[in-house]
């Protein structure tokens, strides 16, 4: 087993950790007692009791891994301010807590009471951002309005690293300061855990708001983030529904998340190594949470679409199946031919199976289909919103089509959460150096 430290670049694969030696708890492969007994008998051959014991066993250990309590921290959200990016659209600056000790700023995007009405209560989505990407990013500003347009609270929040909580309050810094890997045994799945946590304290958050139906949440991830949801849904039975575009590649042994030199990747892919099927797994308790759309572009890149064609996806799916003994909310997915990288939820497509499992307060497919599209590529151009060169191509982002007509381009600074001074105040429990040196505390066994 190849390791890469803080002093190397080397392509190859990290341990399970994301730096150090490999230790004896540190699995690559299926191990006791998941080799075995109800682990391995087909789920037809199981009782609803031992396939419910199985998969709070699975839940359990792909916490232990990622170092996801149990019990959630206290989610202690305030409300900074409140501004109107959009007619009908209202957005809350807000932090919450996460793993650690640690603040997360987000904005949460929701319609306008004064200017909307609507029976009932509203569904919540999670919008987890892919790698590099954060609430400044164009896919989670028009997301965020364009889910509070239909009818729902949407959460946009910045990953580890990136905008409020990068030392700077950059975006796309490159090297990310996630990026780094650190020659602690178990740095990755600690990273990666904390970004678990960011996720579902934004499930937590939708769920404190009392206009929202806490049986109609959603999670929706692209790249990275398609990675962080598969998984947050695999553990967190409060989501229904989730979509995973640019991803949902949850592949096998020295293939393509155990491959790349991302601590915040590849070493917690690897630890659940201990499960076995590691894809199939987490497909099936997918499924026994609620249902799962995967999105992807046949010729996408980033991703090796080339080694997970349909026929790829067919394969997981079935053995996924196999581990429930049914069908039942297991995952259905798209190929786009000739497309790469994007984040096709913004489509028609996508826009219309998430309202089939969460129900828009305020659009129906009839309105979603009224809404008409933005080609993106345009939309950025007229309204100089920035975006990486690479993903402004008509394979990629900028080519989508995405629902909804007039949005505006959000200034960046109306997405600060914080005030400069509050910032400078809180950056102790904000930025990557500050949970890094948490993280380094205890595993170094230094913690208080």
């Amino acid at each position: 087993m190849i390791t890469v430290s803080a002093s190397t670049n080397l392509p190859g694969q990290v341990a399970a950790g994301g730096g150090g030696e490999p230790r004896p708890d540190q699995f690559f492969s299926v191990q006791a007692p998941y080799n075995s007994g109800i682990f391995v008998t087909p789920g037809k051959d199981l009782s609803a009791a031992q396939i419910k014991k199985r998969d709070d066993v699975w839940r359990a250990e792909i916490r232990k891994q990622l170092f996801v309590p149990d019990k959630l921290p206290a989610l202690q959200p305030k409300v900074w301010s409140t501004f109107s990016p959009a007619p009908g659209v209202l957005a809350d600056r807000v932090t919450y807590s996460t793993a650690n000790g640690m603040r997360v700023p987000a904005i949460v995007y929701r319609p306008d009471p004064k200017t909307t009405h609507w029976k009932g209560k509203l569904p919540g989505v999670v919008v987890v951002n892919g790698h590099g990407n954060d609430k400044f990013g164009w896919y989670a500003f028009y997301s965020g309005i364009l889910f509070a347009k239909a009818g729902a609270v949407a959460v946009t929040y910045d990953q580890i690293g990136e905008g409020e909580r990068n030392a700077h309050k950059a975006s796309r810094q490159s090297p990310a300061e996630h990026d780094h890997v650190v020659d602690l045994p178990h740095w990755g799945q600690r990273l990666a855990g904390l970004m678990q946590m960011d996720a579902m304290q934004g499930v937590s958050y939708l769920r404190s708001l009392p206009e929202v139906d806490s049986q109609r949440i959603g999670m929706v991830g692209y790249s990275l983030g398609s990675l962080i949801a598969g998984i947050t849904g695999a553990i967190d039975l409060r989501i229904h529904a989730i979509v995973l575009s640019g991803g949902g590649v949850y592949d096998g042994p020295h293939e393509y998340y155990d491959s790349n030199k991302l601590p915040c990747q590849t070493p917690p892919y690897l630890s659940l190594g201990v499960l076995g099927d590691r894809g199939a797994i987490l497909y099936a308790l997918n499924a026994a949470r609620g249902p799962l759309y995967v999105m992807n572009g046949e010729s996408d890149t980033v991703m090796k679409m080339a080694d997970h064609p349909q026929p790829w996806f067919d394969a997981v799916r079935a053995r996924a199946i196999a581990l429930n003994g049914n069908d039942r909310n297991m995952f259905t997915n798209i190929m786009y031919p000739g497309i790469s990288h994007r984040t096709s939820w913004v489509n028609l497509d996508g826009m219309l199976w998430l309202n089939q499992q969460l129900h828009f307060a305020l659009w129906d497919e009839a309105a979603i289909r009224a809404a008409g599209t933005t080609h993106i590529s345009t939309w950025i151009r007229a309204n100089n919103v920035d975006i990486a060169p690479t993903y402004f191509r008509e394979d990629r982002e900028g080519g989508l089509d995405a629902v909804g007509q007039g949005f505006p381009a959000i200034p960046r600074k109306d997405l600060m959460v914080l005030p400069d001074d509050e910032w400078e105040r809180q950056k102790n429990v904000l930025i990557y150096d500050a949970w890094a040196a948490k993280a380094r505390a205890l595993e170094e066994g230094k913690a208080q």
